[in-house]
């Protein structure tokens, strides 16, 4: 019998396997296109177990090489390097460019970075001299292939310890990059459980009087796809907000919309006000953050004609989305 493409997909186990390798792919698509960093996604899969090492390079070929086109380039490290954090603090301003690293260690293992957190640089905790590194690079503002190798240059001369000229085409003025800050004080919201589910994390009083340090992500944008952010949507986002914060209840989600702090998502629900096209913002802050790029597909889809899914499932029940 003459064996073909498809021919390992003869048993029902395989044939899952590549079901389920199709979704991460498919969610992979769904994450880019919100606005998200895959080596994020990819990373939450795989802490989470839901995703195989022997995946990633599929997936970062298919998604971001075939479908989104990024540019790239590959390199040698010229040193060993275990100190991350200026390298990730001057990447996290270039946020007018989505970068994604890929690096093989000497043990064969290979690991998907997002270059703008140090805590994904710290996945590999070293980076050896002579092994290969892959930097993918994608302007988020339009097609521009100069930009995008000039970028992965760059980042790559701040791997070698060298002082860089930053490009102010790298730079967005709009977003916010990541810090290190005090979380700042939110009004308190209410508990799960209560009448009105929380529309936004808190995150719980330290114990002594000095200030916790904590760390807060990036602005991330969620763009509206429905006709109009209306209360089905709102009422979905309360229940994916829920959802997180009883997954994650020491994080906190900040949600911003037209330039305010919106502390009761309620509030975004006023017929008109939020419509098809716009961007409603969110951060997340805590000592160890977890899942945003869940929260961030999550919010997207939603923000959009399928909010009615979060509604569906798990009525009465806070859902079990992270």
């Amino acid at each position: 019998m003459m064996e073909t493409t498809y021919f390992s997909l003869g048993s029902k186990a395989t044939f899952n396997k590549a079901l389920r390798h199709f979704y991460a792919v498919n969610d992979a698509v769904d994450e880019i296109e919100s606005k998200g960093n895959i080596a994020d996604y990819i990373n939450d899969l795989l802490d989470e177990e839901d995703l195989h090492y022997d995946q990633i390079l599929p997936i970062i070929g298919s998604v971001i090489k075939d479908k989104f086109n990024y540019s790239f380039k590959s390199f040698s490290v010229v040193s060993d390097i275990t100190d991350f954090e200026k390298i990730a603090g001057v990447a996290a301003k270039w946020s007018a460019l989505d970068m994604v690293v890929m690096y093989y260690a000497p043990d064969g293992k290979r690991f998907v970075i997002n270059p703008k957190d140090a805590d994904s640089w710290e996945r590999a905790r070293e980076l050896h001299r002579d092994q290969l590194i892959v930097i993918y690079v994608k302007y988020l503002k339009d097609s521009n292939t100069k930009i995008e190798i000039e970028a992965a240059n760059t980042l790559y001369d701040l791997l070698r310890g060298k002082d860089v000229f930053i490009n102010k085409s790298f730079v967005d003025p709009n977003a916010i990059v990541r810090v290190e800050t005090p979380a700042p004080a939110q009004p308190a919201a209410v508990s799960p459980g209560t009448a009105a589910a929380p529309s936004v994390a808190v995150a719980k009083a330290a114990p002594s009087a000095k200030p916790k340090k904590t760390n807060i992500t990036p602005k991330y944008g969620v763009q509206v796809t429905n006709e109009l952010f209306h209360n089905g949507n709102v009422e979905a986002w309360k229940k994916i907000l829920e959802s997180y914060h009883t997954k994650f209840p020491e994080l906190t989600v900040h949600v911003m919309f037209g330039g305010e702090v919106i502390n009761d998502i309620n509030s975004l629900f006023k017929w008109g006000k939020v419509k098809h096209g716009d961007s409603i913002f969110f951060q997340v802050s805590g000592e160890n953050i977890l899942g945003v790029s869940k929260l961030q597909k999550y919010l997207f889809e939603g923000a959009s004609q399928r909010y009615e899914q979060f509604l569906k499932l798990g009525v009465g029940r806070v859902l079990n989305l992270f």
